[in-house]
């Protein structure tokens, strides 16, 4: 529960951030150029129209369609990864409760029982925990390969939505920067073409001001991206952290079955494989040959 709302707490840190980053946008678009140049209130200006955001961004052009899809994207597995990352998901207490219990005083670790809990209590670490539990009677080292196999695959299982927010964090800018090119490309070819009586440095600067629109809304959508994924990235470490830390307390209960049993998929949902149906490990001493 306190994992729980550690983690509650950074993803509200987080998420004001971003959503402070947005404002500030939205407020520095709306304040108007007298301000910014910080002229006294005192002094009469014009009146100056302030700027329309939904209007900018259809002026934006056709490079704002990207954008504006990217930056949907980003929301959408936002929330999804909100979502699918949540510990009880991921790090289920009650399984690692359970687990616990099995290799205390009490008749101490059978492979099987461990088995059917990761079955009722299906997670990445549930999944982890089978691959070493279909190990046991093995050599150690095979084991601990498959659990770091184990743990690689279900990592990258967790991580790989959040891929999609570290491409947007880099994509997004890019895209904004195509378009601003290409649209001051565009401003300086129809002043070339104006005639002489038109003022071109203010039909440049409408040019320019215009162009700038994908930059900035690349931006604002790369910054919460990039902000996201390393926030989704340091969870899924700090869960596997967790998940490793589970595995070596296990590992000792799971050493002492080597080279004794054997144990394997039917055995974990009920049926026998092998002669040690019990899954216990055999006697050390060696049996008195039956004489024929």
């Amino acid at each position: 529960m306190l994992n729980q709302s550690t983690h509650d707490r950074k993803l509200f840190v987080y998420a004001t951030l971003a959503l402070g980053l947005v404002v500030a946008a939205a407020w520095l678009l709306n304040a108007s150029p007298a301000l910014a140049q910080g002229e006294p209130a005192s002094q009469p200006r014009p009146e100056i129209e302030g700027i329309n955001i939904f209007r900018l961004l259809v002026q934006g052009g056709f490079f704002m369609v990207p954008i504006l899809l990217m930056s949907l994207l980003v929301v959408t597995f936002v929330i999804e990864r909100c979502i699918g990352l949540r510990r009880s998901k991921i790090l289920p207490e009650e399984l690692v409760s359970a687990l616990g219990q099995l290799g205390g005083p009490q008749g101490g670790f059978d492979p099987r029982k461990a088995y059917k809990l990761c079955q009722q209590f299906p997670s990445a670490t549930a999944t982890v925990v089978r691959a070493m539990l279909l190990k046991i009677g093995r050599p150690q080292s095979e084991v601990e390969h498959a659990v770091a196999e184990a743990s690689e695959r279900e990592a990258n299982r967790l991580y790989s939505n959040v891929r999609w927010l570290t491409l947007a964090a880099a994509v997004a800018p890019l895209l904004g920067l195509l378009g601003t090119v290409w649209g001051m490309i565009r401003a300086f070819h129809d002043t070339t073409q104006l005639t002489p009586d038109v003022n071109k440095a203010d039909y440049l600067a409408a040019g320019i001001y215009v162009a700038l629109v994908t930059t900035l809304g690349g931006l604002c959508v790369a910054i919460p991206a990039a902000i996201f994924a390393h926030f989704f990235e340091g969870r899924i470490q700090t869960l596997f952290h967790q998940i490793d830390e589970m595995l070596f307390n296990l590992m000792p209960q799971v050493e002492r079955f080597e080279g004794r049993v054997r144990f394997g998929r039917q055995s974990g949902d009920g049926e026998t494989n092998d002669s040690h149906s019990g899954l216990e490990p055999p006697p050390v001493a060696e049996r008195t040959p039956v004489p024929k």
